[in-house]
């Protein structure tokens, strides 16, 4: 069946090593648009983190969609919300208290992509992350903010040696109630129960009137599983983590090597 969206991640897969969006992809992601196919976005990334892509490629109006935070927000690219789920307060203190207990370090997520967390000796992962999303970085305790506060997602952020050895333990405080998912090498990350990526992209396709078998996912790591394990066709990035690849039904090159345009040339135009 001819594919009518495509969906894809942004880090190592839409992005190159060196952070760009290399001009091959920028070419074949246009002719995409110029066909009809519409290119959702789908990431862990906040809208104003996502923005500068979209304008690369020039994806814009109220027809045109992207999936954010890891499938807890669906929206258009004007930021009008399809379906949004958050993480309770309750969470969001249990987070808190992790934290202050095993001395991993935390972050959470406002609806506008503000970052907050209680750590005063923020790790670097966060400034790095509050930067890539163009974000305010607010050093709150949970007793600063509202009662009803809400955050959408929570990141547990640290060095790739130091979640190797906590991620299991991460896994059994949260994991039995939310969806805890190593996003990357630096990033656990806890959402609301019944969302990730690939239930994201469910309703994302419900709401077009799209079948599975018309979607086409693109994607690196195991955060992008849920959505390859929907879509009717799934590419894995050359560079792509080897459970993510399990998972494909097609192996592109690399981000390095114009994966997605050679994706988009086998398996839409």
């Amino acid at each position: 069946m001819t594919i009518k969206l495509v969906a894809i991640d942004i880090d190592d897969t839409l992005l190159s090593s060196q952070k760009k969006i290399l001009p091959a992809t920028k070419a074949a992601l246009q002719r995409a648009l110029e066909a009809g196919v519409k290119i959702v976005l789908c990431s862990g990334r906040p809208l104003p983190g996502v923005k500068p892509f979209l304008n690369e490629i020039g994806i814009s109006g109220d027809e045109q969609y992207v999936i954010t935070y890891n499938g807890s927000v669906i929206e258009s690219v004007t930021g009008q919300v399809i379906a949004e789920t958050g993480l309770t307060n309750q969470v969001y203190r249990q987070m808190d208290t992790y934290s202050k207990e095993i001395g991993l370090q935390y972050n959470v997520l406002d609806r506008n992509g503000e970052i907050y967390t209680s750590n005063h000796d923020v790790n670097r992962i966060t400034v790095v992350q509050a930067w890539e999303n163009s974000a305010g970085l607010l050093i709150r305790t949970p007793d600063e903010l509202p009662a009803d506060f809400t955050a959408i997602k929570g990141v547990f952020v640290g060095e790739t040696a130091e979640f190797d050895q906590q991620e299991a333990a991460v896994r059994e405080a949260f994991g039995a109630n939310n969806y805890v998912v190593r996003a990357a090498d630096n990033f656990l990350e806890v959402m609301a129960p019944g969302v990730d990526k690939g239930a994201g992209l469910k309703k994302l396709a419900e709401a077009l009137n799209l079948s599975a078998s018309e979607i086409l996912a693109i994607g690196d790591e195991k955060n992008d599983i849920p959505m390859f394990d929907f879509a009717g066709q799934a590419a894995a990035m050359g560079n792509a983590a080897p459970l993510a690849k399990e998972h494909a039904t097609y192996q592109t090159a690399s981000n390095d090597e114009d994966g997605i345009a050679q994706a988009l040339e086998e398996l839409v135009f």
